[in-house]
């Protein structure tokens, strides 16, 4: 008898034991993903029927909001200008699952359910008053911000800038954009044909191409290989490198051509200031083959490139936002590598990333990690966090990026005088990148940063599938997006 007992004790406590951990899985592991599941009717119900927090600008404009309405969910999350910004708030939705934008990354604390908000959930119970969820403060200037979306109008495009000493992202606009609102409506029919009609197609305005878009950058490619060729101590801006009119792929028998005459040097040779200034192709293609892939490879590396770039929120927090790795070749052949090194073939950047790249050489070649909140201020005003910025890499020396700042300064002050702006130095680095059936069409781009001799903010425009130079397709915006942040 006492065998049996041994064996039923044995069997309860292992069924005991089970039920603990297939809880603890599901209340704990598993929990963030059952909330997000579009199946789960109460989950939906629950964070429809919460006073979600409020999302804000630097200056306290209201992006996005929670108004109390007469119906089953109790709240309407609303969003002011909201094309303006859904590239940074997202979207939440009654059928869809928030999974981009702040609406995302800082869901659980939107919704007043996140671990740092246990007191006032528990103040709420005890005082029977509405649970509150937490408000988030972002970096997001409105009037850059605006003027960035008026600029880009309705092309194809994306903007970003980041502040340089800190990496707080400034502005992010995406074109075309959609209106949150129309996802928001508790009109579950009319929130489902809204949501199919946004996502079709790849030109899709759900998606936001300052991070989610990966495009070939051009020319802008080309301070990444300056960079590595300074960091070498081999190179000056002064030192002479080889250019020409035309230079014939390694293997091949492609022609690699210059768009500008000035950028073919004297005697087959150019200054790698010049070929920086008049975006020498045949310069930057034969520097890049000199140097090598690893070279090349390793400094695109600690900037960034290669690995998903984390913008805002953790596990813990909702679903983190996030920028999609920009990428270099893998052990290119030397023809592609030369192709790679003037920001063609196999190289991809996002927008956000370029910024990155100019907002590291104005900072002493220190690259920062960028970032999208301020701070989350529970429902009494009480602060839960506050953003510090933090050091993503040292990419390169000073000296280095002084040299680049130099040579960017050249690229407005000799060849895109239309970039200049009366009583600021400016230094940037333009793209024309050729993509499409046989090279058709060109996907325009500008990074860079100013005032030069004190940098403040750096700037990344991308024009995509236009007809002009990046220097006249998105030159213009990222000179009116300057002129608008260091007048304030």
């Amino acid at each position: 008898m006492n065998k049996y007992l041994r064996q039923l004790f044995t069997a309860v406590v292992a069924l005991f034991v089970i039920l603990g951990l297939s809880s603890t899985i599901i209340m704990a592991v598993r929990a963030n993903a059952l909330n997000n599941d579009p199946r789960n009717a109460r989950s939906l119900y629950h964070q429809l029927g919460a006073y979600r927090g409020a999302i804000l600008a630097s200056d306290g404009t209201v992006m996005a909001k929670s108004e109390p309405v007469n119906d089953a969910f109790k709240y309407l999350r609303t969003y002011s200008n909201g094309p303006l910004y859904a590239p940074v708030t997202g979207f939440f939705s009654i059928n869809q699952t928030a999974d981009r934008g702040l609406e995302a990354s800082r869901s659980m604390l939107l919704n007043g359910e996140a671990d740092s908000l246990i007191w006032q959930r528990a103040k709420a119970m005890l005082t029977g008053t509405t649970n509150q969820g937490a408000s988030i403060e972002t970096s997001i200037d409105p009037k850059l911000q605006q003027v960035a979306y008026d600029q880009l109008g309705t092309r194809d495009g994306a903007a970003a800038a980041i502040e340089v000493n800190t990496g707080r992202i400034l502005a992010m606009v995406s074109t075309p954009s959609y209106d949150p609102n129309k996802l928001a409506t508790h009109d579950t029919k009319a929130a489902s044909q809204a949501y199919n009609e946004l996502s079709a197609g790849q030109n899709s305005p759900l998606i936001n191409r300052a991070t989610s878009q990966l495009y070939p950058p051009g020319s802008t490619f080309k301070t990444i290989v300056a960079s590595a060729a300074l960091e070498t101590g081999d190179y000056q801006t002064d030192t002479k490198i080889p250019a020409g009119a035309s230079y014939t792929l390694p293997g091949t028998a492609t022609q690699l051509p210059n768009a500008e005459a000035q950028a073919d040097g004297v005697n087959g040779q150019i200054s790698l200031q010049e070929a920086v200034a008049w975006s020498s192709n045949t310069a930057f293609a034969q520097l890049g083959v000199k140097l090598g892939a690893s070279k090349v490879s390793d400094m695109a590396t600690k900037l960034g490139f290669g690995s998903t770039i984390t913008i805002d929120g953790t596990e813990s927090t909702g679903t983190p936002m996030t920028a999609t790795a920009s990428t270099f070749p893998s052990d290119p052949t030397d023809d592609k590598l030369a192709l790679a090194s003037i920001g063609q073939g196999d190289t991809t950047a996002t927008p956000l990333q370029m910024a990155m790249v100019a907002q590291a050489i104005a900072n002493n070649g220190k690259l920062m990690q960028p970032t999208l909140v301020d701070r989350v201020r529970a429902a009494d005003l009480t602060v839960l966090s506050q953003t510090k910025p933090q050091t993503m890499a040292n990419a390169f020396s000073k000296d280095s990026a002084d040299k680049l700042t130099t040579m960017m300064e050249s690229v407005v002050s000799e060849a895109n005088p239309q970039l200049a702006i009366d009583g600021i130095k400016v230094a940037a680095k333009t793209g024309t990148a050729q993509i499409g059936t046989d090279n058709s069409a060109i996907d325009g781009w500008v990074i860079g940063f100013a005032p030069a001799d004190d940098p403040q903010i750096a700037v990344a425009v991308l024009v995509h599938n236009t007809d002009v130079y990046g220097s006249l397709a998105a030159g213009p915006i990222m000179r009116a997006m300057m002129q608008e942040a260091l007048q304030q």
